[in-house]
């Protein structure tokens, strides 16, 4: 099973909308009882909180349910239970480097840094831009699906 942990500041805008598409394409496939995927925040800030009302309506015009998830904070053990932690944009990496630790298994990236163009998601809380940021995620989710195709993770099935 192949573990996968989004990360973003307060686990209600970027990383939840990541967890939630990105399982609907490996279900979508047929894959969905080969990953254990999940997200959280690198802050304490919105603890408990649903999804922002944006990612919830982008979700929803997707017919993606996130019913039920709330804000949580990564600890320090999620970087022994996860196989990739993927981070929105470079504070977060650094906010998960001083949560986690030394980075000695090489788990941790930027998501969109497995496209050809990598580069931080912004956040849509300070933008307003939650379609801007439904892009960015929809090509690191297809481009990471590329690279666990190649890497041999999928079992070599197409996408």
């Amino acid at each position: 099973m192949i573990k996968i942990l989004f990360v973003c500041h307060g686990n209600i805008c970027r990383s939840p909308m990541a967890e939630y598409i990105f399982r609907d394409k490996i279900e979508k496939m047929g894959l969905g009882n080969q990953f254990h995927i999940a997200s959280a925040a690198t802050s304490t800030e919105e603890l408990g909180n649903p999804p922002h009302h944006g990612t919830q309506k982008i979700l929803s015009d997707l017919g993606i349910s996130c019913y039920g998830k709330r804000a949580v904070q990564i600890q320090k053990k999620d970087y022994a239970a996860y196989d990739f932690i993927l981070a929105m944009d470079d504070r977060n990496i650094k906010n998960m480097r001083r949560i986690l630790g030394e980075d000695k298994n090489h788990k941790i990236y930027k998501f969109l840094d497995f496209t050809q163009e990598p580069r931080n998601i912004a956040d849509p809380w300070y933008t307003g831009n939650f379609d801007r940021t439904y892009e960015d995620i929809l090509e690191a989710c297809d481009s990471f699906l590329e690279y666990l195709n190649q890497e041999g993770v999928l079992g070599g099935m197409m996408i």
